[in-house]
């Protein structure tokens, strides 16, 4: 199997687990639209156990804060994987487990208010002990809701 192949394998299997495997992330609804090497984009619908307002109609900021660490920690997840191209399964779920939030800011710029959301994520920065990552929260209108900027410890 070539390089390339396993590692979209890896991938794939990454996505799954982050969707499905948290129970929390089930609650929200988190999908995995994409997660390459490149970027990862994450979506989920609104739905009236996400609204912190009721009044306004306007999405808790605490979701909004766990999809911008979720989609985060993926990234994140995937710079281990680019440091340890040769790991096998085991080792590599090993590591991967280890990942963990340090910071996460989020700024909130406008209300959660839409049918549904996406998030997505870049890699700033990767250390051997540190990853940076920059988050967007849009809704179906593309319009602009929240930025986050993680700090990940790589295991």
């Amino acid at each position: 199997m070539a390089a390339s192949e396993k590692r979209q394998q890896m991938l794939a299997k990454m996505a799954e687990v982050f969707s499905n495997s948290v129970p929390f992330h089930n609650v929200i609804g988190l999908k995995f639209d994409h997660l390459t090497t490149e970027g990862c984009q994450i979506s989920f619908d609104n739905k009236p156990e996400l609204i912190g307002n009721f009044v306004q109609n306007i999405l808790h900021g605490g979701v909004t804060a766990t999809a911008l660490d979720v989609v985060g920690g993926a990234m994140a997840a995937v710079a281990m994987m680019q440091k340890y191209p040769d790991a096998d399964e085991l080792e590599l779920a090993q590591k991967l487990a280890r990942i963990g939030t340090i910071d996460l800011r989020v700024d909130y710029v406008r209300p959660g208010r839409g049918e549904s959301f996406y998030a997505k994520a870049r890699l700033l920065r990767s250390g051997s002990k540190v990853s940076v990552v920059r988050m967007e929260l849009h809704d179906n209108k593309d319009t602009l809701i929240a930025l986050g900027t993680g700090t990940y410890m790589m295991g």
